[in-house]
Order: structure tokens, then sequence, then C-alpha cells
């Protein structure tokens, strides 16, 4: 059992670490937590087959911040997902769809004209005064945020739907606006 438990340990926390560092999403981050809980449950079998009472008392901690994630991703926050994507859906179906969930802007694939992705949304920034989105932030290029640029867009030139972000700018018209630096954004639009 103890040799079992030696092989599931890492590997379930690595394919954990994966799963949530990837931020897919509260159900992949969910059940990152999920296989995270499994990886300390395996780690503890190790420590007590082992005599490392370090190893088991970090671990039954871990399982129950594990425990916790699990609630907060496939719980709490896949219900107000539902909750949103219901929304979302009844107003696909109205002859003139009308929301869109704020949550779902933030690493949201920006498709061009062809359906080809352009970028990614990082963020948005709304204005004081009117509460209306003021400027879009979307990164271009780059691996995992490394070697990306990032351009200001206004949101007239995005169409938030049942189908995600759509623009008519291509992925050149994008890395063609003005670069914004990712430590110091516009404070105007």
């Amino acid at each position: 059992m103890a040799d079992l438990a030696g092989w599931i340990a890492p590997t379930a926390t690595m394919i954990a670490a994966m799963m949530t560092a990837a931020n897919l999403g509260a159900r992949i981050t969910g059940w990152g937590f999920v296989v995270f809980c499994i990886g300390s449950v395996a780690w503890t079998t190790v420590g007590f087959s082992s005599g490392q009472t370090n190893l088991v008392l970090s671990n039954a901690f871990l399982t129950v911040v594990n425990v916790v994630g699990i609630w907060r991703w496939l719980g709490r926050q896949a219900s107000y997902d539902k909750g949103s994507s219901a929304a979302t859906d009844a107003s696909a179906r109205a002859a003139v769809p009308s929301l869109y969930a704020a949550g779902a802007v933030v690493g949201a694939r920006v498709s061009g004209p062809d359906d080809e992705a352009v970028g990614t949304v990082v963020d948005a920034m709304l204005c004081c005064h009117d509460n209306a989105i003021a400027y879009v932030v979307v990164s271009t290029g780059g691996v995992g945020g490394v070697g990306e640029t990032l351009h200001q867009l206004d949101p007239a030139e995005l169409r938030f739907g049942k189908d995600g972000v759509r623009t008519e700018l291509s992925s050149d018209d994008i890395r063609r606006r003005p670069l914004v630096k990712a430590t110091h954004w516009p404070e105007a639009p």
C-alpha cells in the first residue's frame, strides 16, 4: 500500500497543480482540488508508513484546505456560474440579446472576422461616472503570458454574446494599437 501511495502522491500532486494553474474555469479548478485531495491523502499514507510525522501533519492540513477548494470551486462557484449561464442563455433567446456574464470576460478568446483567435481579454476597465466599460485590454502573441503584448481596445470594437467575444479587427489590426504596459494601464480611455 505504501509503495502505491508513493507513486500516487507525486503524480496526483503534479496533475492537480497543472489543473489549477491552467485556470480553465471553475469545473477544472474544482476537479484539480479533488486530485489534490487524493494526493494529500496519499502523502499522508506515505508519512504514516515511513514514520514522518511532519509529512502526516502537513498533508492532513492540506486535505482540509483541498476540501475547502472543492466546495469553493465545485459548489459555490459552480452555482454562480450556473446562474450567470442561465441569464446569458435566456438573454440569447430573447429578440434582442442584452446580457453577457462579466465573469466570462477575463480570459475570453477574442474571435476575429474569420472566426480565428486574434487575442485574449486580460481585463476591462469601467468608468466610475456611468459604470460603462471604458476600455478592454487584450493580449496577443506569446505562450502562457511570456512574450505577449497588451493592447487597449474600445469596447465598441467588441461584441459580447452567447458565442463569446467577437471583433471585426484582425490580429494585425490589434497589434497596431498602442501598447499597454503590464504594470501601468491608461487612467482614461
